[in-house]
């Protein structure tokens, strides 16, 4: 059996795809970083030029006192809702980054599959209880790799969940100091 220009060619062609697939999200992700911490950086220098003009208006120290005490809790919100952001960046880039992992995986097996049963048409005989032990091989690997993938999106569910719930318990801290 023998492989063509035509198939180095194309498996080229498919992994350079792949590549500049995963680098153009990267490239997306890393814009999306820097316009969020762009973001944050002018909400924080004009919060801080307000509290500055707020905390100068002061007429006595109890004003300032209540000014004060006014500035956390806007900031604490901000700070969850950029958190939050990168997080669900990070978890949309790592989406798609599995997505092509996962195409590739796939692709590569179908190809393995396909030359390991053209090998074997050409193979001697008694050769068909080596291919199957290979085929078994690659259906365990296949399996493990699935139930891997399980586990990680698993993990991934339950991490969302965990950070939407410290998010809520921090929200909910904060209006319970307000109110008190």
């Amino acid at each position: 059996m023998n492989v063509t220009p035509e198939q180095i060619q194309a498996s080229t062609k498919a992994n350079m795809e792949t590549m500049l697939s995963l680098a153009t999200s990267q490239f997306a992700a890393f814009e999306k970083f820097a316009n969020l911490n762009a973001n944050a950086v002018k909400a924080v220098f004009e919060d801080s030029i307000a509290n500055a003009r707020a905390l100068a208006g002061a007429k006595d120290v109890q004003e300032l006192i209540n000014l004060q005490s006014t500035f956390a809790q806007p900031a604490i919100e901000k700070a969850i809702a950029y958190s939050k952001s990168v997080y669900e960046v990070a978890t949309q880039n790592n989406t798609e980054f599995t997505k092509a992992s996962e195409r590739r995986v796939t692709e590569w097996n179908e190809n393995f599959v396909s030359l390991l049963d053209k090998a074997a048409k050409n193979a001697p005989a008694g050769s068909d209880v080596a291919v199957s032990a290979v085929k078994q091989m690659l259906a365990a690997a296949n399996s493990a790799y699935d139930n891997f993938n399980k586990v990680t999106k698993q993990a991934t569910e339950i991490a969302e969940a965990n950070v939407a719930a410290a998010t809520e318990t921090v929200k909910g801290m904060t209006k319970t100091k307000k109110a008190a």
